[in-house]
């Protein structure tokens, strides 16, 4: 079945899932683990299964054996039955689809307790279906007797309240939003990037649902349609990664959530496409008219063929293919407005991420903006530095292999780690060079080290003698800037074409500028703000059309498929 058919099914019968479960437990815990477990089950087998016709049967067939499989494996009880009798009380498989769902009166207040908070669904469970004392209950939860007898009270007048409407499904069930893309700027922390909170429907159903208004947990569940024994779980995570503020018993979206209007998208195309078309081919040809692309102090773009003897001339094309979106991200910035700094907006995470999340949601009826597939592939502007000697920069795209995945923090530190090694003339192992050639870095060839170990290697190559008479020689594959002196020709070059058009691409960025920020909720403008002090700079979408014209007009040529390793990506000194 397909992922998210499967989990649409899934989500439907969360909640009647979790009634059954606390109907038939001894408490809430046991009642949350196995509904998950359950869950999973179902989830599981619908991801591989295309022949269920009857689903109100699977679902609940799976519940019960699950239930049985359960308590037997950890031998529990049932409310104090023995688990040897729970077959007795359970409905047998040929009526499952019908007794099981059907709303009686105590499934529904099983139910209903499920909308209460989680201290009171704890006070609840404890004095009714645990027969707990209140005293004993206000000592375990470490809260005043008084405290306890006020929410058994307030509980009562809420199951009540409960029991006397019909509670409407949400929108969740039936047409859950999907983040289209999710980004962030800033850096990683332990636990990834931020799209790694919000790989589940849940999370950013629940981001949604906060994002103009703050809601309690209970307002947010009654609009998704699911338990709040979900939502309070998931809400509490997200609130402590950054993702969410909360104010007293309610959250608020706190990341920077978009759903643009087909005239918003639009604007943005118009924009953009003007505004690539003004800078990237006058870039171009600058950069290709001069003689700044034969300076030794650039180099790199070796892949093969190379020999012993000589190096190949260098590949402009594919040297223009990382110059461009170096260059429209780092120049100008003399120009670019700096009233909101990063430190003002950004989320600090407790796993050590430092960062400001993005998401889009598209609407079925709104056209995406031009290049939206393309820019759903790529990831950047990444920088990457080795303290203050030098830092990788890249740009992953269509054009490009991914090489920002989800580990990237992790492997961007040990990729630094070698290249400083090998940019201070240590030597590596074998391993260690066929690590650095695969992730696009270098290119190594092996020969004779007798016949070449007087060869005057060219910029950017190194020969290394090997055991047994042999030598590697050794070439950037990436693009290398060697000085900073040759970092600021470049940029200044991009400086000098953003001064002249300055003030055109203020007016081209002007309108669009104003009606994202009149769509942008009031608690998120700041954020809003910085982030759009970045358009036509360290700018994705402004990058993106930038090859994309280049490409499109023929400038850019296609690169070749050796060349995707390194593509978009330079060493530069870290100045």
């Amino acid at each position: 079945m397909d992922r998210n058919r499967a989990e649409s099914i899934t989500s439907e019968y969360l909640k009647p899932i979790y009634g059954f479960a606390l109907k038939r437990c001894a408490n809430l815990q046991d009642a949350e683990d196995l509904t998950q477990e359950i869950a999973l089950k179902v989830f599981k087998t619908l991801l591989i299964r295309d022949d269920i016709e009857a689903t109100d049967k699977f679902i609940w067939t799976v519940a019960h054996n699950t239930l049985a499989n359960y308590y037997r494996d950890k031998t529990k009880t049932f409310i104090g039955v023995p688990i040897d009798e729970l077959a007795e009380v359970l409905p047998s498989d040929d009526d499952i689809s019908g007794g099981i769902i059907e709303k009686e009166s105590t499934d529904r207040l099983h139910m209903e307790i499920a909308h209460l908070s989680k201290l009171q669904r704890r006070i609840v469970i404890a004095y009714y279906y645990e027969n707990k004392k209140q005293e004993d209950i206000a000592e375990e939860l470490g809260i005043p007797l008084g405290t306890v007898k006020w929410h058994l009270f307030k509980s009562k007048n809420e199951l009540k309240k409960g029991m006397e409407i019909m509670r409407t499904p949400g929108e969740l069930k039936f047409n859950p939003i999907k983040f289209e893309i999710c980004g962030f700027s800033g850096s990683t922390g332990t636990k990834g990037a931020a799209s790694e909170f919000f790989r589940s429907p849940l999370a950013q159903n629940i981001e949604y649902a906060v994002w103009k208004e703050a809601k309690t947990v209970g307002e947010i569940a009654d609009e998704l349609g699911v338990s709040p024994v979900y939502v309070e779980s998931e809400a509490e995570y997200l609130e402590e990664y950054g993702f969410l503020t909360k104010q007293g018993s309610k959250y608020l979206c706190n990341i920077l959530l978009e759903e643009p209007t087909n005239e918003i998208n639009e604007q943005e195309s118009e924009m953009y496409r003007k505004a690539a078309k003004l800078f990237a081919n006058e870039l171009y040809d600058e950069l290709t008219s001069s003689d700044i692309l034969d300076d030794p102090e650039i180099f790199g773009g070796v892949t093969q063929p190379f020999t012993f003897t000589y190096d190949p001339p260098k590949d402009k094309n594919f040297m223009m293919w990382a110059l461009i979106p170096y260059i429209a991200s780092l120049s100008g910035e003399s120009l670019r407005d700096k009233s909101i700094s990063f430190e003002e907006v950004c989320t600090i995470r407790p796993d050590g991420g430092k960062n400001i999340c993005n998401a889009s949601v598209l609407a079925p009826n709104v056209k995406p903006p031009m290049y939206f597939d393309s820019m759903k592939r790529q990831f950047g502007p990444c920088w990457n530095g080795f303290t203050n000697k030098f830092i990788v920069w890249l740009v992953d795209s269509e054009w490009s292999e991914r090489r920002v995945t989800e580990n990237y923090r992790d492997v961007i530190l040990h990729d630094l780690t070698l290249l400083n090694h090998f940019m201070e003339d240590r030597e590596l192992t074998d391993e260690e060079y066929a690590y650095l050639a695969e992730r696009g870095y270098i290119s190594v060839i092996s020969g004779d080290y007798e016949n070449y170990k007087d060869m005057t290697a060219s910029p950017g190559t190194s020969v290394v003698a090997e055991a047994g008479g042999g030598c590697k020689k050794i070439s950037f594959s990436c693009l290398r800037l060697s000085t900073p002196e040759i970092k600021s020709k470049l940029i200044a070059i991009g400086d000098k074409i953003k001064e002249k058009h300055w003030a055109q691409l203020q007016a081209i960025k002007a309108p669009y500028v104003k009606a994202v920020l009149d769509a942008t909720p009031k608690h998120l403008h700041k954020i809003q703000k910085f982030v759009q002090q970045y358009i036509f700079f360290s700018d994705g979408w402004f990058i993106l059309h930038c090859i994309k014209e280049l490409v499109n007009n023929g400038k850019l040529k296609p690169p070749t498929e050796e060349q995707r390793k390194s593509l978009t990506m330079i060493i530069a000194p870290n100045d």
